[in-house]
């Protein structure tokens, strides 16, 4: 009403500042006054009449209204002087700025997007009237996130020009926490089965950090359709909801809702069709199904079976099918008869794949890692594959696959491979606090990737105090075109054992070595390794007794030629913070007969990924490993026993700490060892200053220790360890850092409350 009494007080006082006495006149020319920040030319597109129209009394209220209707001026005033229209305006003030202060939920782009949907944006027009409008808009949208007593104060200020700065404080309060769901109507299933997998409700015991009991309106959206598709799951097609109730306390600090329900009557399927264009033999497509006549009908199984034939028609170069389920439903005796609609389109062609998003690798490194070729059939597998086997390369953190049609042609696709790369060089720093020896610290440096090219040019350097190594190695992944990879490698290296606190004595290795690796299968590879060496082992005044009697039967320098094989099994779906899939691998290590030192050592290490939901992984590892002397050789060289310890083996230990111990109580390793690990692996809550694939962390369990022989394994001999760490990835490198709690330890084992490591490798 405000508007309309306005407009005629306005339409009035402009016909009064007209001649009314009937007269009227022809406009020569129309003058616009007033106007600040707004051009003329905008003012005439809006005018109602132009230079030589007749103008009476009639046409002034239509001139107003036009103009009013605009929204740009808030006062206008018509003037005659002779035969010239003189138009007076007021502009209303523009919007300077908008600002917020006291968000958090909800960021300034979130906001601004919301006040722009309602015509409230910086530059445009500030109309007064629409404050309350502002305020209630953003009220709605704290409320659908649980908070109820948000308070926004709003403030406008002039500024020179006509324009105004728009000042929002927001003070969010406390989110409403959920203190009860009720579901009303439901019989088949109790309340606690149908409300599990919500992401709104009470929060467990155990869940010390858990949002769950914040209410928001789009989680509950969302817990909504989970109820509907566990009904649906379990052949209640005539679910329905009902309606459902968010009430407050009058403090507006707790929430409960009521949901109501009809479950309706179970269905159970009676008969299942495939019809349309079935391009391949209908016992081939009826193999995929995961469901058969007789069993209670479930949504999920008839999603999981759509997909399935959809991707078998993938394989068949149909890149665009379409398979549509029509149920038929018997009211009477409950049953459902479906039909399977299948419709493959066009057999499809890749005619282009192109590589988008990286700028470091040529490539051809990627393009031979696929298994989807051009001017193939389209094949969903070969482009799965394609895009886990580029996301496993080390240098690379994720992979998106796009398919575009080819303009103007049906039978024509091209493929577009987004990658986000990652750094391949590292920088390697170790460090850890010991409880016996306090700081402990080692570096080394390392390039991979070398030029973009994916081959491994490295040059290592290590100066810790218990190992000096200057490693240069060369690996070509691709030697030949099937995937036979070819390595060299140059090591020179001295280490202290003593500084390791092991045994007091040191080496100096000089090494040559040449390495293939053979794959067998898409997962599957086998390796080759030979290496020529030459180790001189030096001992101090107070070696132990077992190192002296070792050096007096087989001296202190040794060349042996030393033969390693290998088998890999890799189903993982990336080689850094893998979420499902395992790695195997089992290898076999002997000296040549007629070396110096004749012994083997056989190994079996594993690692399997279970996503546990979207964010946590269960990760469980194993490691075992035996070896001995053959031949004339009584042992293992001391040198070449396992140890364990640290953050790769059993972490809360020392380093190499564990195990057998020489005579005068220093860790000497033994020939069997065996670890155990289990961890829950998931990303930080929030931290923006890294990506989602670049911080993990996990809360772990360790055990593992070295025996003398196998034999003298006893599960009670176990060490074993707690904690949390966290691994990151960094221009620098892999951070790895653990806060460790060893338990089942014994007098005298070094324990570590405090690991860290900067590297590649975790």
């Amino acid at each position: 009403m405000r508007f309309f009494r306005r407009l005629a007080l306005i339409c009035l006082f402009a016909m009064l500042t007209l001649p009314v006495q009937g007269d009227s006149f022809r406009v020569q020319d129309i003058q616009i006054q007033g106007l600040v920040r707004i051009e003329a030319g905008t003012v005439f597109t809006y005018l109602p009449v132009k230079v030589g129209d007749l103008v009476d009394e009639d046409q002034t209220a239509q001139i107003v209204r036009e103009l009013y209707k605009t929204g740009l001026f808030r006062n206008i005033e018509l003037h005659r002087e002779g035969d010239v229209l003189v138009v007076v305006v007021q502009e209303r003030p523009g919007i300077a700025s908008i600002t917020f202060d006291g968000n958090k939920i909800l960021d300034d782009e979130q906001l601004t997007e919301v006040l722009d949907d309602i015509g409230i944006a910086s530059g445009r027009v500030f109309n007064r009237t629409v404050l309350e409008r502002l305020e209630g808009e953003l009220l709605q949208q704290y409320y659908a996130f649980g908070k109820y007593n948000v308070e926004i104060d709003t403030t406008v200020d002039e500024l020179p020009r006509n324009r105004v700065a728009v000042s929002i404080l927001i003070a969010e309060g406390d989110v409403a926490q959920i203190k009860q769901i009720k579901i009303v109507g439901n019989e088949s299933f109790d309340t606690e089965t149908l409300t599990e997998n919500f992401e709104s409700g009470l929060v467990p015991w155990y869940k010390l950090f858990s949002t769950r009991d914040r209410y928001a309106k789009p989680k509950l959206q969302g817990d909504l359709e989970t109820l509907r598709s566990h009904y649906l799951n379990h052949g209640y097609l005539k679910f329905d909801i009902k309606s459902t109730q968010v009430s407050l306390s009058p403090d507006k600090e707790e929430i409960f809702i009521t949901i109501n329900i009809d479950e309706g009557d179970q269905y159970t399927l009676e008969d299942i069709k495939l019809a349309g264009n079935l391009v391949l033999p209908e016992e081939n497509l009826r193999a995929l199904l995961f469901f058969s006549p007789g069993e209670t009908f479930s949504r999920n199984k008839v999603i999981q079976s759509t997909e399935a034939i959809l991707n078998r028609l993938g394989d068949e170069g149909y890149a665009f099918p379409n398979v549509n389920p029509v149920p038929e439903l018997d009211e009477e005796n409950k049953t459902v008869k479906l039909t399977l609609f299948v419709d493959p389109g066009k057999r499809t062609y890749v005619r282009r794949i192109n590589f988008r998003g990286h700028k470091i690798t040529r490539d051809e490194v990627y393009r031979r890692e696929l298994r989807q070729m051009e001017g193939a059939w389209f094949s969903q597998t070969g482009i799965e594959n394609s895009r886990r086997r580029i996301q496993r390369l080390s240098h690379v953190e994720s992979v998106e696959v796009e398919t575009q049609r080819v303009p103007g042609v049906d039978d024509l696709v091209d493929l577009e491979f987004d990658i986000e790369e990652r750094l391949a060089g590292s920088f390697n720093i170790g460090a850890g606090y010991s409880d016996s020896q306090g700081a402990v610290f080692s570096t080394s440096v390392s390039q991979e990737n070398f030029l973009g090219s994916g081959k491994t040019v490295s040059f290592s350097i290590n100066t810790s105090k218990v190992n000096t190594i200057y490693a240069l190695n060369y690996v070509n992944p691709y030697y030949t075109i099937d995937g036979v990879s070819r390595g060299f490698g140059f090591n020179y290296a001295t280490s202290d054992a003593e500084e390791a606190d092991i045994s007091e004595y040191s080496t100096n290795q000089f090494s040559l070595s040449t390495s293939y690796g053979i794959p067998l299968t898409e997962v599957d590879r086998i390796g080759v390794f030979a290496q020529v060496s030459q180790t001189e082992v030096t001992t101090g005044v107070n070696a132990a007794q077992e190192i002296r009697d070792y050096i007096e039967d087989h001296g202190n320098e040794y060349d042996n030629l030393t033969l390693s094989s290998s088998f890999v099994h890799d189903t993982r779906d990336r080689s850094l913070f893998p979420r499902i899939g395992n790695r195997q691998r089992a290898g076999v290590e002997f000296t040549f007969p007629g070396s110096d030192l004749e012994f083997y050592k056989v190994s079996y290490s594993n690692a399997f990924y279970f996503p546990l939901n979207q964010t946590f992984v269960l990760s469980l590892a194993s490691e075992l490993g035996y070896g001995d002397a053959y031949g004339s050789d009584k042992d293992l060289p001391f040198f070449q026993k396992f140890r364990a310890g640290g953050v790769r083996t059993v972490r809360g230990y020392e380093s190499n700490s564990l195990g057998p111990r020489d005579s005068q109580d220093r860790p000497f390793g033994g020939n069997f060892l065996t670890t155990l690990r289990g961890e829950v692996q998931f990303p930080p809550p929030a931290f923006p200053l890294f990506s989602p694939n670049s911080m993990r962390l996990n809360l772990f369990v360790d055990a593992g220790n070295v025996f003398e022989d196998v034999d003298d394994f006893e599960t009670s001999e176990l060490r074993a360890s707690f904690g949390i760490g966290m691994n990151l990835i960094t221009g620098f490198g892999g951070i790895t850092a653990v806060l460790a709690s060893p338990f089942n330890n014994q007098s005298g084992d070094d324990t570590e409350s405090f690991q860290f490591n900067l590297g590649t490798r975790f």
